[in-house]
């Protein structure tokens, strides 16, 4: 398993991903098989979750390039660059290539733009204490799993360590101004609705999703990863029924084992068993093959 790489040229390790420089404004991005959860990195990892991860983001910036621009240049597998950026993917470990992007550099917008299809998580929790999500009042009645009415646009703050904040309409114009919010908004969703509708076919329901972007060279771009099993919830069709907890295809498999355990969620972490690890692995792979109608080996 890919759990860390030690490589010249770091530029950040975020929970999930190492990130180096490959010159020329190209960067080096590797899906580790580390696993997150409640905002803290397990000390287990999940075998071919990388692998899921940057297959799978490749896979949708095609889809959705025609919508907005993305970082991606090329599977790193598939580049073929100057010398010294092939000698640093060469040193990857042993099929370390098959989890990692060559991507464009982007100045990133410090900000998590969610796309929420279907009450859930965090919205969840918060409308039944509130009868609100995001601080914005929603219609009384709804139960655990049920559609919006329109699908809502939740940004929270970027968070490098603990957790992330829900921004309001004003911070949001605070930190990016009128015409970029307003783009922001307006592309988050339209990937959303194009990836919901992509994915329903294929019997998997897109309930929120979480994106990142950039600029290059002034421009709004697609960045990090896109449509993942971390980044998102997949409910299975034939499974869904709302007023419970729906059957999955993403790691919310093991945040629920996390909370069944009693965890509060603050060092130190339990490790996984090894069938939830395997479990996970699973889901994950059923994911990619779901959507894209092919099986990694």
């Amino acid at each position: 398993m890919l759990i860390e790489t030690q490589l010249p040229n770091l530029l950040h390790r975020g929970k999930v991903r190492d990130t180096y420089k490959l010159g020329e404004g190209l960067l080096l991005m590797i899906s580790t098989d580390r696993i997150s959860a409640f905002d803290l990195v397990l000390p287990s990892a999940i075998p071919n979750k990388g692998l899921v991860l940057n297959r799978l983001s490749a896979f949708w910036f095609e889809q959705t390039k025609h919508l907005v621009p993305n970082h991606l240049v090329a599977l790193a597998e598939a580049w073929e660059g100057d010398p010294e950026g092939m000698e640093l993917i060469g040193a990857l470990p042993p099929g370390g290539e098959r989890q990692a992007m060559v991507v464009r550099q982007a100045e990133r917008i410090d900000m998590e733009c969610i796309v929420r299809g279907y009450i859930t998580g965090s919205a969840w929790s918060e409308y039944r204490r509130e009868g609100t999500v995001s601080g914005k009042p929603m219609p009384a009645g709804l139960v655990e799993g049920d559609p919006f009415p329109e699908p809502l646009f939740t940004p929270t703050t970027k968070a490098e360590e603990g957790h992330d904040m829900n921004m309001s309409d004003q911070e949001m114009l605070d930190m990016v101004g009128a015409d970029l919010a307003g783009q922001l908004e307006q592309v988050s969703k339209s990937v959303y609705a194009f990836a919901r509708d992509f994915a329903l076919e294929r019997g998997i329901i897109l309930a929120d999703t979480k994106m990142e972007f950039g600029m290059v060279d002034g421009q709004l771009y697609l960045i990090d990863e896109l449509l993942t099993p971390d980044s998102s919830r997949f409910w299975d069709c034939e499974g869904y029924q709302p007023g419970q907890s729906q059957p999955s295809f993403d790691k919310q498999f093991v945040r629920d084992w996390l909370t069944s355990q009693g965890w509060n969620q603050e060092p130190p972490i339990p490790n996984l068993p090894d069938d939830i690890v395997s479990a996970t692995s699973q889901r994950y792979l059923d994911a990619y093959r779901m959507l894209t109608g092919e099986t990694l080996a």
